[in-house]
């Protein structure tokens, strides 16, 4: 694993804890010698500050965990050790907005996976779509839905989704907390206390993404079912659509993707 962050500790905890590999086979590279020591300390895999280290010593999975802006230095890295390598591992790699065709040519002739998983990976909550690269081994991709099905639920998309992939949920995380906190905090406006306020959100929203889920409801025959005609409810959704909710979470998710698209560019 290249990038020792809180997505790639997500995804190493739970790959350690359902033991799907042994801390002794994982070799985690990061520049912070106190993130080293941490992941070493609450994992017991091997740490390191050299990529190439991790590079040359990799037989199965090279996961990309790095800010996409870190990428040119990955290359160089690849470029000095490449010609002496046993192994061609299979590479996962969740940057965001890095297209495959740049992720073969900066680490050519690896197999590449690309992901976009969101940080729900920590409680094991994860929605992560992988899109495979040309001339990937139907069982790279299997071993690619495995590794990810240990931190949440996976879909595989075409490349050209993942973008919008991206929008929705990649960045829909703090788009949930935002709506979480401004229930909490209407809550207080109307005379709760700020802790039952912010448990009565934060159950409201787990509860009605459950119901959602599990009784295959679309969302609007939920809505329909909690507004009662003339009710509380129905008063709340007109004040909503008058500050325009959904045409602002629509916006939040095209200008993520916009975004992501312009890293990719980059």
């Amino acid at each position: 694993m290249i990038g020792g962050g809180v997505m790639g500790e997500a995804i190493l905890s739970r790959l350690i804890a359902q033991e799907m590999y042994s801390p002794e086979t994982v070799l985690v590279s990061d520049p912070s010698p106190e993130r080293r020591e941490e992941l070493a300390q609450r994992y017991h895999v091997e740490v390191t500050d050299s990529n190439r280290k991790v590079m040359q010593s990799t037989e199965e999975v090279l996961l990309l965990a790095v800010k996409p802006q870190v990428l040119p230095r990955i290359e160089a890295d690849w470029d000095s050790i490449k010609e002496n390598l046993e192994h061609r591992p299979l590479l996962i790699s969740i940057l965001a907005g890095i297209p495959i065709l740049r992720l073969k040519a900066a680490l050519d002739p690896l197999p590449v996976v690309r992901v976009m998983p969101n940080t729900n990976a920590t409680v094991g909550a994860s929605m992560s779509a992988i899109a495979p690269g040309s001339g990937l081994r139907p069982e790279q991709l299997t071993l690619a839905k495995t590794i990810l099905g240990a931190i949440g639920e996976v879909v595989e998309v075409p490349e050209s989704a993942m973008d919008a992939v991206t929008g929705v949920s990649g960045s829909g995380p703090a788009y949930v907390a935002l709506l979480v906190e401004s229930l909490a905090d209407g809550g207080v406006a109307a005379g709760l206390s700020r802790s039952v306020a912010l448990q009565l959100a934060m159950q409201t929203v787990l509860g009605t993404a459950t119901l959602l889920q599990e009784e295959q409801l679309h969302p609007a025959q939920l809505k329909d079912r909690v507004t009662s005609p003339g009710g509380t409810t129905i008063a709340g959704v007109a004040e909503l659509e008058a500050g325009g909710f959904r045409s602002s979470v629509i916006k939040a998710v095209q200008a993520s993707k916009a975004r992501s698209q312009e890293l990719g560019n980059s």
